[in-house]
């Protein structure tokens, strides 16, 4: 019978032997399994070091958006007079201003009535509002209907004006006299030219609501409030508006009237946000450097290094993040060249700090200067043109700027005097215009129209058209006070800009524009630099990208630019390098998994090998066991025979 246990016939612990045996044997898998946890951990290192790389670029994110700097701000002597804020476009300056007058809406209150619910008893009526200058009737628009139903309470005629959406606030007040129950109609718009003149053609009705300023109708009604326009002067000069919002007054800034008086407008350059946008950068790198000396460095106290102590890759890109930090712009912003000149600096242990006070210095004596030390940024001598943006290839420098042609927009001219008379647009009239290169048919409230009211009407027919509001276009009409003569103009520049009218249903288009021109808009076009730049509307840009926008004046030379690539702009393109998909860190950790990789191979090939090294053990020893076994059962014969031999040889 076959040993089918080792060792059981020899007494040799085969499966002990063996095991010590592959012990040995197995020792190179420790060898590996110790170097791929090693460079486990300098994969684990690099992704806390572009962790920290990326965190270090978002702290520079706002010092490296010119919007940061041009943040302007509107702040009101007294603001329970008025409340003022301010668009980058605003200038820098302290105005006075007295509110005189505050717009306010045109109101009429009804005659009282006992009941709010019952029946007026009324027949079918349509209630007609027209808004226009009290005293002016000609002034008055084309008429807004609200129809009425038969046997209506005071109640059902405020709903129906209300659901109408005309303009137009209804509300029931009760005096508290014997006949209570008043209906109080008011304009939702403020102003003179919000006046409302209403008539209706049932008699009760009549007695109770109509307020005609257009013919010769009753005013049954009584104003509690007369349309008004805001009156205010700023610096003297007279500005008046229909609201009490109040824009264009002083360039760039909006101001609120809340109430009459006198008080000042100041307009700064928002400065407050650019010291703790500078914090946040100082803070960014001192968190870098602490991720860095981490993982770099070595610890005398625990005897240990960092997980990438002493790493080339690692202190090459430290090395050159602080030199960029600590170099001179190679192209001064004004005055401004170094970080030190606002209080940013190095410390010994390699920290970076802030002085607050050199800091607030800088920003009030050359706040104009350090948006170019942190981001990139263009100073243009001439105030009529602007900075738009810039390309990675744009060269720091000054620039000549040359203009050949001006921006202009594309236009619809007519040659008909529109002052000499009313125009009468008939029912149904519709016209077909092309707007910046977008045809649609344009529908046009029937009535008779003053010049201005056409032209209001036109632009807001042509403006709530959604062929051309969903693409952004739309259009200013005015008429010529002197001839008479309505443009219409697109809002947009440049050669894509155009207007064209044609006939469409109802009336021609003749009769209000006559025989039209049509002036396609002009891209501006001139040099950057001596190079011819490349012009699309408002916008020239140069061949190295840098953009600029043109915003009026004249052609001929316009001054110059200073571009500047402040340390914010250039420190993001570099932790941009730093962190793409071919940058020395993603080179080096492919590197490392490459080695994890074929240390991964190698063991797999070492398993195979010690799997049939133990086979062969096994076999070796089972064939040991086997011949000692039968070697132990010879000696045992024998030694039987030599007892048996001895035991007769004895007798």
């Amino acid at each position: 019978m076959a040993i089918t246990s080792p060792g059981i016939g020899s007494g040799l612990d085969v499966n002990g032997i063996v095991s010590k045996l592959m012990q040995v044997e197995s020792q190179p898998l420790t060898d590996y399994a110790k170097k791929e946890a090693s460079f486990q951990a300098q994969l684990t290192g690099y992704g806390t070091f572009k962790g920290a790389l990326s965190s270090f670029q978002s702290a520079l994110a706002s010092l490296n958006s010119i919007s940061k700097f041009q943040s302007v701000s509107a702040s009101s002597g007294d603001t329970t007079i008025l409340t003022a804020s301010a668009s980058t476009t605003a200038a820098a300056g302290s105005y006075a201003v007295n509110v005189t007058a505050l717009a306010q809406a045109h109101t009429l209150i009804a005659n009282g009535q006992a009941s709010s619910t019952s029946s007026l008893g009324n027949g079918a009526d349509t209630l007609s509002f027209q808004f226009g200058t009290s005293g002016t009737p000609a002034s008055f628009g084309v008429a807004k209907t609200v129809t009425i139903a038969p046997n209506s309470s005071l109640q059902n005629i405020a709903d129906s004006v209300n659901s109408a959406n005309i303009g137009v606030a209804a509300t029931i007040v009760n005096d508290g006299s014997a006949a209570p129950y008043r209906l109080v109609f008011a304009s939702t718009n403020t102003g003179v030219t919000n006046s409302m003149s209403i008539t209706a053609t049932d008699p009760i009705l009549v007695g109770i609501m109509n307020y005609d300023q257009v013919g010769a109708g009753a005013k049954n009604m009584t104003q509690t409030a007369a349309g008004q326009n805001a009156a205010l002067t700023v610096n003297g000069i007279a500005v008046s508006s229909a609201s009490n919002t109040v824009t264009g007054a002083i360039s760039g800034v909006t101001l609120n009237a809340v109430k009459i008086g006198t008080t000042s407008v100041n307009v700064a350059r928002d400065t407050a946000q650019v010291q703790p946008a500078i914090q946040v950068l100082v803070k960014g790198y001192n968190d870098l450097n602490k991720s860095i000396k981490d993982l770099t460095g070595y610890d005398a106290k625990s005897k240990q290094g960092g997980i990438l102590q002493g790493d080339a890759t690692v202190l090459s890109i430290q090395s050159q993040i602080r030199r960029t930090l600590s170099s001179a712009l190679p192209v001064a912003s004004g005055a401004l060249s170094t970080l030190s000149q606002v209080g940013v600096s190095f410390q010994k242990d390699g920290t970076m700090a802030l002085d607050a006070t050199k800091l607030q210095s800088a920003i009030s004596s050359n706040f104009n200067d350090i948006a170019g030390l942190f981001t990139a940024a263009g100073q243009i001598t001439d105030s009529l043109i602007s900075f738009e943006s810039s390309a990675n290839s744009t060269q720091s420098g000054t620039s000549s700027i040359v203009l050949t042609a001006m921006p202009s927009t594309g236009a619809a001219v007519g040659n008909v005097n529109l002052n000499l008379g009313n125009t009468t647009i008939a029912v149904g009239t519709a016209l077909n215009m092309t707007l910046d290169g977008v045809t649609a048919s344009v529908s046009l409230a029937a009535g008779s129209y003053t010049a201005s009211q056409l032209a209001t009407m036109i632009q807001t027919a042509v403006n709530g058209t959604s062929a051309f509001s969903s693409g952004g276009s739309s259009v200013v009409a005015t008429v010529d006070a002197v001839t008479g003569f309505m443009s219409i103009t697109s809002n947009r520049y440049g050669s894509a800009s155009n207007v064209s009218l044609s006939n469409g249903t109802g009336t021609a288009v003749a009769t209000f524009m006559g025989v039209m021109t049509s002036p396609i808009g002009v891209d501006a076009a001139g040099t950057i630099g001596g190079a011819t730049a490349t012009g699309s509307g408002q916008y020239l840009t140069s061949p190295d990208g840098l953009k600029i926008k043109v915003n009026g004046g004249v052609t001929g030379a316009r001054g110059s630019i200073n571009f500047t690539k402040g340390y914010a702009y250039q420190l993001n393109n570099l932790l941009s390098t730093y962190l793409g998909s071919t940058s020395p860190i993603d080179s080096r950790t492919s590197g490392i998994q490459r080695s994890i990789d074929s240390i991964t191979k190698q063991t797999d090939v070492f398993n195979t090998h010690l799997i049939a090294t133990e086979k062969r053990y096994r076999a070796q020893f089972t064939a040991l066991d086997v011949l000692m076994s039968k070697m132990t059962q010879t000696s045992n014969f024998m030694t039987q025979q030599l007892a048996s031999l001895t035991k007769s040889t004895s007798g």
